[in-house]
């Protein structure tokens, strides 16, 4: 997600985009190599959680604005090692909080009135919507997963700034994500490279879990699009507008894998069930209705369009997958 925005932001000629990334396992420095000689473009290696780092950066830099997306996300190494999820997300988040606070406060007249701060939370933090429950931004917030929790307990953090402070930040709470430069230990980027290797497809359960997803692409429009119509307070839900169960997500990769290797394989054999993950959500279904009326946004790629997108560009990028591991 993180590559795909800052690409996004560079279109416009007037942009100039600081980047602080770990570069943690998850993270690829090729999924930005082509941005190393543009001069717009700036990447730290660092940790949201060092106070003394993110000053600087802030006094350095003054940036008009901060898009937070930095986090661990995988709901299963949450369940291994829920304390890294808690020190990145939380702690992490607390200090980018309070270091921009104080940043903010020392800016004046229209810088410090056209700040923002945009904070990327997760649809996870509502828990599992019933049969037909739809998420807004009225829904409580009901994590199950140490990963969900983390993230609800940075939202609280981010809800507590703006009353307390009156930083001007906006949560967006977007659903399951997708397409290139994805990890591949998500679910569909999982598939892909398992299906283009011949390998067993694992699903979790009976593999109808539903999730909602949202191409990456779409996903960062929103997210600027959030940026610069929402104001201080705002809170934005972000999905697809289509929910699907998990197994006929992985078939129709499989049917796309199969077309484009045209080997004549029927890959939706290797779909394997195994037993379920703990705390495993069951189904999530969100609503976009308010960020589209206040914004204009709608997105734009299907489901269909982006996974046959996605699977061409994993089968293109061999070297990105296997430097993934």
């Amino acid at each position: 997600m993180g590559s795909t925005l800052v690409c996004q932001c560079l279109v416009q000629k007037n942009v100039t985009v600081l980047n602080l990334d770990k570069i943690t396992y998850a993270g690829h420095r090729l999924s930005i190599a082509h941005l190393r000689s543009n001069k717009r473009h700036t990447l730290v290696e660092g940790d949201i959680a060092n106070p003394i780092l993110v000053k600087r950066l802030l006094s350095d830099f003054r940036p008009q604005a901060i898009v937070h997306m930095a986090a661990e996300t995988h709901v299963d190494r949450s369940i291994e090692d829920p304390s890294v999820f808690a020190t990145t997300n939380v702690l992490g988040s607390c200090v980018l909080l309070e270091q921009t606070t104080r940043y903010w406060r020392q800016l004046s007249g229209e810088e410090s009135q056209n700040f923002r701060f945009l904070h990327v939370s997760t649809d996870e933090v509502y828990g599992s919507a019933g049969q037909e429950e739809v998420f807004d931004e009225r829904s409580l917030l009901r994590p199950n997963s140490p990963y969900a929790a983390s993230k609800a307990s940075a939202e609280y953090f981010v809800r507590a700034f703006i009353k307390t402070f009156d930083l001007p930040a906006i949560v967006v709470n977007p659903s399951n994500n997708y397409g290139p430069r994805q990890h591949p230990e998500k679910l569909i980027p999982k598939m892909i490279v398992a299906a283009v290797r011949g390998k067993p497809l694992t699903l979790y359960g009976d593999g109808m879990h539903q999730r909602n997803w949202l191409h990456v692409s779409d996903c960062c429009r929103a997210l600027l699009s959030a940026l610069i119509y929402g104001d201080r307070g705002d809170s934005f839900t972000l999905g697809g507008n289509r929910s699907m169960p998990n197994l006929q997500v992985v078939e129709m990769i499989c049917d796309v894998v199969d077309s484009s290797l045209n080997d004549g394989k029927m890959r939706r054999s290797l779909i394997t069930r195994v037993s379920d993950r703990l705390g495993h959500d069951r189904r999530y279904a969100i609503s976009s209705e308010r960020l589209m009326v206040a914004t204009g946004w709608y997105p734009q790629i299907s489901l269909e369009a982006g996974l046959r997108e996605t699977v061409e560009w994993y089968l293109k990028h061999p070297d990105w997958v296997e430097q993934s591991k």
